[in-house]
């Protein structure tokens, strides 16, 4: 039976640099559980630099269920030239499988879309794994609409430096990469 999030055993936070440890490793058991660990490449220091550097690039909400760390939700702003406004696109939503069924997850998103309300973000925005049906009915009962008619498209550091124009073949310099 999931329990009330706004209970007081829930609690929500922006991280800290001192959760940087906690950042990476839910970042290794998302990735574990999409089975990409085997692409993960992100460090602590990427995090600090990139979370809490003079230049962030992203942000992190922790969620705490009785005071241990149970999931957290990684995000920043995006833009929406349509809207002629920012929003959020929410990179990273994380729930430990024994926090589970808490509401964790439901109240990581609502504290997100209570930004955008606060900002007047118009919209909130995220991906999901095809295969993950789950995660697909979850976002749909929140009222998500999942864009089926759009593609994610994502050039990797070869193909980016290939169009970046550095000389090297786009062929060549992934198999230098592999």
């Amino acid at each position: 039976m999931a329990t009330n999030p706004t209970s007081a055993a829930l609690q929500l936070r922006p991280a800290t640099v001192a959760d940087v440890p906690g950042i990476l490793a839910l970042i290794r058991a998302l990735a574990d559980y999409e089975k990409l660990l085997h692409e993960v490449d992100a460090s602590e220091d990427d995090l600090r630099r990139d979370l809490f550097g003079a230049t962030p690039r992203a942000h992190c909400d922790i969620a705490l269920w009785h005071g241990e760390v149970a999931g957290f939700a990684l995000w920043f702003y995006n833009y929406s030239t349509f809207n002629g406004r920012a929003g959020i696109y929410l990179e990273d939503l994380f729930v430990r499988p024994p926090f589970r069924g808490h509401g964790i997850g439901k109240a990581l998103i609502a504290h997100l879309a209570q930004r955008c309300v606060t900002e007047q973000l118009p919209r909130l925005q995220w991906s999901v794994l095809d295969w993950n049906a789950p995660s697909i009915a979850f976002y749909e009962s929140l009222g998500a609409v999942v864009m089926r008619e759009w593609l994610a498209c994502r050039m990797n550091p070869a193909a980016i430096a290939a169009l970046a124009g550095t000389g090297q073949p786009a062929a060549a310099a992934e198999g230098a990469a592999a």
